[in-house]
């Protein structure tokens, strides 16, 4: 069963909108990280915000320069879950039918490697709720950037998740790595 991976950037006061923030923090080490997920995941799964920020960023960037990520991200498989999305223009961008959880569940059935998810919001908590998410990488940035905070769009949004990994870079990023705790 392919493997649901989530990979969010958050700064210290849980801002993760716009994150141009990471940009002094995305060293070698970050790519490298970077890469690793990248390597290993041979589709996204994008909400529809996070699908229209990277349909607009992605496809302008140079993509015979393999340090920018660009030939992954605007040639791997999309899918987007959107009830207003209809004909996504993006290479290799579809959006999911019907209900979001049995698209899903359909998804990570299939033979492939892992999905990869950026971004928590409204489809990742969905989706953790639902025991569909097997990790959640929060890179916690050290810095504030003021702002709507992470749990301004999930004023619901409870989960509890299980450590399971810590990377600390030198840049003072720390990937912090949880998995769903165990019901109980």
């Amino acid at each position: 069963m392919r493997r649901i991976i989530n990979s969010t950037y958050i700064t210290l006061d849980g801002v993760i909108e716009n994150p141009a923030w990471t940009m002094p923090y995305f060293d070698d080490e970050a790519a490298a990280f970077a890469g690793t997920q990248t390597d290993a995941a041979d589709a996204l799964l994008l909400g529809r915000k996070t699908y229209e920020g990277f349909a607009s960023a992605w496809p302008t960037r140079d993509e015979s320069d393999p340090s920018t990520g660009a030939a992954y991200f605007n040639n791997v498989k999309k899918w987007v879950a959107s009830t207003t999305l209809t004909n996504p223009e993006w290479k290799n961008s579809e959006v999911l039918q019907g209900d979001v959880i049995e698209a899903v569940t359909k998804l990570k059935a299939a033979e492939g490697r892992d999905i990869l998810m950026y971004g928590y919001g409204v489809l990742t908590d969905t989706l953790v709720k639902a025991g569909l998410v097997d990790e959640v990488r929060f890179w916690i940035h050290p810095v504030f950037v003021g702002g709507p905070s992470v749990s301004a769009p999930l004023a619901d949004a409870r989960t509890t998740l299980t450590l399971a990994d810590t990377k600390v870079m030198k840049s003072g990023v720390i990937i912090a790595t949880y998995t769903p705790a165990a019901a109980g």
